[in-house]
């Protein structure tokens, strides 16, 4: 029992923040804990919480993609684009995945072969993505699609959304591919020391490419969620999503430094994030003064990261 808690007390540690959060904003105000609100704060988490689990694989790799956001605006471009050209739906879904890993491939390619920091080389293919999102619609929103297509975000299945359910797919084939396989434990080998992975005969170009291509494929995937969920695709869609996602994964216990991290401690951290939101939306808490609040929120998370890495050594 003992050895379970020391496993996941950041897991746990995270888990007791969003309690203790849910309950001051119970006491806050009454309309916090109803069946309506809560569906609703998972309903907007689903986007940051999905792009999220790629940022999770990339940065437990010892990475970071600043790249995820414009990815999912060029994917939801390309999906919206083919959909309007007569493109049957579930091609044009296939389509706007495909761009999205395209453009982790092409990360992951610079990192290892053309050797850039992983800082440059996803910042480039920011501007490049979000380049070609605007190109492609010439700055224009592309918007009407049929209620099927729709249906992806804005139906229920047992009074549930939709999307909450392909999220909760999402972190189960995540958790599996992280704890159960070859890949998972490669992604925590490079992470931990690049060095002794390729050593040991690891393929460490190989699956760190297939590292940004499984964020760039999970970004286009929200990509899709939102597109239909506003029943438009925006080019300039996805503004600071990566900074959303490096936040969840961050406060959810990844480490920066990579090595250390698990998809259940990003769900959560996404929670959090959602929670807050919510949370200081009800009460009528300014725009502006959230952005002060979720920063300091990054910055102690990070900071409760470092004791514990200088506890442990």
């Amino acid at each position: 029992m003992k050895r379970l808690f020391a496993a996941n007390a950041r897991q746990l540690g995270t888990l007791a923040v969003l309690v203790v959060l849910g309950a001051v904003i119970t006491v806050l105000t009454p309309y916090f804990l109803t069946i309506s609100n809560l569906l609703n704060v998972a309903q907007q988490t689903v986007i940051n919480a999905i792009v999220a689990v790629g940022m999770t694989f990339v940065i437990i790799s010892a990475g970071i993609d600043l790249s995820v956001g414009s990815i999912l605006a060029v994917s939801g471009v390309v999906l919206a684009t083919a959909i309007k050209s007569g493109v049957p739906i579930p091609l044009a879904i296939l389509g706007g995945l495909g761009v999205g890993i395209v453009c982790g491939v092409v990360n992951g390619l610079l990192i290892t072969f053309g050797r850039l920091p992983p800082f440059i080389a996803t910042l480039g293919m920011m501007s490049m993505a979000r380049g070609a999102a605007l190109l492609t619609t010439q700055g224009r929103p592309v918007t009407g699609f049929s209620p099927g297509f729709r249906w992806i975000a804005n139906g229920e299945l047992l009074d549930v959304p939709a999307s909450v359910f392909l999220m909760l797919i999402v972190y189960v084939g995540a958790h599996f591919v992280l704890r159960r396989t070859k890949f998972g434990r490669y992604i925590f080998a490079i992470g931990g020391n690049e060095e002794a992975a390729l050593l040991s005969g690891v393929p460490v170009r190989v699956y760190k490419i297939a590292i940004y291509a499984v964020a760039g494929l999970l970004a286009a995937v929200s990509g899709v969620v939102l597109t239909a969920r506003l029943n438009s695709a925006q080019p300039i869609a996805g503004i600071n999503y990566e900074l959303d996602a490096i936040a969840a994964t961050v406060i959810g216990g990844t480490s920066l430094m990579g090595g250390e991290g698990s998809v259940l401690g990003t769900l959560i951290g996404a929670l959090i994030m959602g929670v807050l939101r919510n949370g200081l939306n009800l009460l009528g808490v300014s725009a502006f003064i959230q952005q002060v609040v979720i920063g300091a929120v990054i910055i102690c998370a990070v900071l409760l990261d470092t004791v514990f890495r200088r506890r442990r050594r």
